[in-house]
């Protein structure tokens, strides 16, 4: 039977299938450290309270990178390139979704509006994040290879999604609410897209390495094609929808280190 937890666990038993994996999420999340980094180094100025915040997301997600290299490291693996494919970040930059590369390469400060940007596609993104997490933490957080890193990126993800509610309710009642339900739905439905993109990308390579059935195969894609689906008409909202989280002032302290897996 097909789950999600059976289908993690055939990853995470074969060496090529879990380096890919894990060569894809540390390529992710370096990205966005980079991202976060620039960003904090160009906030304008009557947004600078924000610096110490976005820093600490960034510092999270190189972390997290470090975190998925570590747990290769362990098992003797090396990084392998990351398909072109599969390669969510820079196909949301491709999309026009969030600050452009360009933008954040130049030495100039970025508008107020360029925050709002920043912080619904950050919103999306880290929705998406926190659900993957919370799904890996639901099956293996006790599992002795990666229960303890599945824990602390989860949590992690769920720090970077309240302070992203929290920071744009700030913003709405600024002025800027028409702009950030705007931005938010057009992230959002970019996102699913490239979410289902992705997802078959990574599939195709999976099943060529674990050797999948074509059965299996297209029952798996029947299934992203299916959320897609779901999503798309209804799902989409769930990305959009602002409210003042439990975790206030997520992102108001310093980020913690990375857990030595050796």
């Amino acid at each position: 039977m097909l789950s999600a937890k059976s289908l993690f666990q055939e990853i995470l038993d074969n060496d090529e299938s879990f380096r890919l994996f894990c060569s894809i999420a540390a390529s992710g999340e370096s990205q966005g450290g980079w991202e976060n980094a620039r960003i904090a180094a160009l906030v304008p100025a009557s947004e600078r309270a924000l610096v110490p915040k976005i820093t600490r997301h960034g510092a999270d997600e190189d972390k997290h990178g470090r975190i998925f290299n570590a747990l290769m490291k362990k098992r003797g693996l090396t990084p392998v390139a990351v398909p072109d494919e599969t390669d969510y970040t820079m196909l949301l930059e491709t999309s026009g979704i969030g600050l452009a590369h360009d933008k954040l390469k130049r030495d100039e400060p970025l508008t107020v509006q360029d925050i709002v940007t920043y912080l619904a596609h950050s919103r999306v993104t880290e929705q998406r994040a926190a659900e993957q997490m919370d799904l890996l933490r639901k099956h293996f957080a006790d599992h002795p290879d990666i229960g303890r890193a599945v824990r602390m990126i989860s949590n992690d993800e769920d720090n970077h999604l309240a302070y992203c509610h929290e920071e744009l309710l700030r913003l709405a009642h600024a002025g800027h609410g028409r702009a950030i339900q705007h931005t938010l739905r057009e992230s959002a439905l970019a996102e699913i897209r490239v979410y289902r993109d992705v997802s078959l990308a990574v599939m195709t390579h999976m099943g060529r390495i674990l050797g999948w059935p074509r059965a299996k195969s297209a029952v798996l894609a029947a299934g992203i094609h299916a959320l897609y689906a779901w999503e798309r008409l209804a799902g989409w909202r769930r990305m959009v929808s602002l409210t003042m989280p439990e975790r206030r002032d997520a992102l108001g302290g310093p980020a913690t280190t990375a857990p030595e897996f050796a």
